[in-house]
């Protein structure tokens, strides 16, 4: 299959959103689906154990430059997910993106321009971003 534009998916949304088409039901769909996300992620750490999740406080040392910083802080994830579980976090992340793209349809504003102006502003904001 070949890769899909973001107008293109921004249009079959728009299409396929039949039943939750109230900006209230996107709102909550979508606040579901990414709870859907932390649940898969999550399933796939305690339950099939593909990966770990390892966290403590993370090293800061004022002496260096938030730049210096970014290669010796720890993501706390460990390990490539299964089959499985790449599956249905893939799916999820999916379904999320689904809900994302129907309220930029609701609101009227293109996932495209949405992606552009964040990319934008991490070029300016660089390190400073700290999202």
């Amino acid at each position: 299959m070949g890769k899909i534009s973001l107008e293109e998916f921004q249009d079959q949304v728009s299409q396929l959103l039949i039943r939750h088409r109230s900006v209230l039901d996107v709102l909550s769909k979508t606040q579901e689906s990414t709870a859907r996300v932390n649940r898969a992620l999550t399933k796939a750490v305690t339950e099939c154990g593909c990966v770990e999740v390892s966290a403590r406080k993370q090293p800061y040392d004022t002496d260096k430059s938030l730049k210096e910083h970014q290669s010796h802080l720890d993501t706390h994830y460990s390990g490539p997910l299964c089959e499985h579980c790449k599956d249905v976090l893939t799916a999820e992340l999916g379904k999320n993106l689904f809900y994302l793209t129907a309220l930029c349809n609701i609101a009227d504003i293109k996932l495209a321009d949405v992606l552009e102006t964040e990319g934008k502003r991490l070029n300016t904001l660089g390190v400073f971003n700290l999202s």
